[in-house]
């Protein structure tokens, strides 16, 4: 940015275009080695963490109590679709773990709090989030067969499985949805437990690779002791504390979708624009046209969606319709745009010259990522229905 750049620039739009040319700059050459994992994509991790501290955009929506920048959601809603640009840009800039901060602050025991919130916002440790199982579809969590017995000395027992759990190879901590009491299909009876990964009996059994993208797991829990006070909130109150957590983690997955598929569209359009043939350039080309239209189409008639969600979100409002369209329609877009700007590049948007490949293959499994479309389809026309039922006394229209 130039001096005149900063002196126009509201604090709000500052933020963004700082993040946006720290992702551009210092995450998007790396990507390939960073997708790769292991020991590498680690050291290059902690590079780019301590480049972002020194730029002064670490932690930007972490409280600044606990040493984050402190931005409201909403105020951080624009920058997390510029850092989201990357699958990589929240876990350089420090914001990853704001799922997990925020739900151990408001319901996690003292000793929790006390011991491992500030480390989580310095980055010193790393978290995962353990919900689905490999024979309990993920949609139902009622049917959850982990379980978390009571020791006779106090404390609970762990043991089951789950997989498909982002980072887990590399986490220091793991929440884990359990079954406290009752037996599968129960709606009472479901916890949280935070377990440490170092912990006897944690296993991490195979990783997953996604369409060939590394990063998810399945882990083991064999007889895994853990403290009273490692209980997310009380017992029986996982699908409370879970229902806020999947509010904010969708509309903060759909604004970085949008950050991505805003990236897809600009390599379209300069493809389109660089890219000439015999006849000209394909900008010329009426089927370019419609892919440029259609794209801008998708993003300007979803962006407004994900930031009514977040607008919801942050004021702590009943945002149940609002983050289901958003999280779908960002999905959706996702896939669209990033495909037709593969279709515009033709092979090389196939090859590993571009990043089209992975925003197409993060589009596609965003379609089932916090449950699949047709989840949020069902759940959102439910409750529009159920709104419109006539009260006592009303006549349908």
């Amino acid at each position: 940015m130039t001096d005149h750049d900063v002196r126009d620039a509201d604090p709000a739009d500052l933020w963004v275009k700082r993040v946006s040319l720290f992702v551009r700059e210092r995450v998007f050459p790396y990507e390939t080695q960073l997708d790769a994992g292991g020991a590498p994509a680690r050291d290059l991790r902690a590079r780019l963490r301590a480049e972002a501290r020194e730029a002064g955009l670490w932690a930007l929506p972490l409280p600044s109590e606990l040493g984050g920048g402190g931005l409201s959601l909403s105020a951080y809603a624009p920058v997390a679709e510029a850092e989201g640009a990357s699958d990589h840009g929240p876990a350089a800039l420090g914001s990853a773990t704001l799922l997990d901060v925020t739900m151990l602050a408001r319901h996690g025991s003292s000793r929790v709090r006390s011991e491992y919130l500030r480390r989580l916002v310095s980055g010193e440790l790393r978290t995962c989030y353990a919900m689905t199982e490999p024979d309990t579809p993920g949609t139902e969590p009622l049917l959850t067969a982990t379980r978390a017995e009571r020791r006779a000395g106090g404390g609970w027992t762990v043991t089951g499985r789950k997989w498909f759990v982002s980072n887990a190879a590399d986490a220091d901590l793991v929440t884990v949805l359990v079954r406290t009491s009752g037996s599968a299909g129960d709606r009472e009876g479901l916890s949280l437990v935070l377990v440490p990964t170092g912990s006897p009996g944690f296993r991490v059994v195979r990783e997953l690779p996604v369409l060939g993208a590394t990063g998810q797991h399945e882990i083991e829990f064999d007889h895994v002791d853990v403290g009273e006070d490692q209980l997310v909130g009380e017992a029986g109150q996982a699908l409370a504390i879970a229902g806020e957590r999947l509010q904010l983690g969708r509309t903060l997955r759909a604004l970085r979708w949008i950050g991505q598929a805003q990236r897809a569209f600009d390599l379209l359009c300069r493809r389109a624009v660089e890219r000439r043939g015999v006849r000209g350039p394909l900008a010329d080309r009426q089927l370019v046209q419609q892919h440029v239209f259609e794209s801008l189409l998708a993003l300007r008639s979803t962006r407004p969606l994900v930031y009514e969600a977040m607008a919801l979100v942050a004021e702590g409002r009943d945002a149940h319709v609002e983050v289901g369209l958003a999280k779908t329609a960002a999905a959706r877009t996702l896939q669209e745009v990033a495909d037709r700007a593969v279709q515009v590049f033709g092979a090389a948007g196939l090859g590993p010259d571009t990043p089209l490949p992975s925003l197409f293959r993060t589009g596609r499994t965003a379609r089932i990522l916090d449950g699949p479309d047709e989840q949020h389809i069902s759940s959102v026309a439910r409750r529009v229905l159920r709104s419109r039922q006539p009260g006592p006394g009303v006549t349908p229209v």
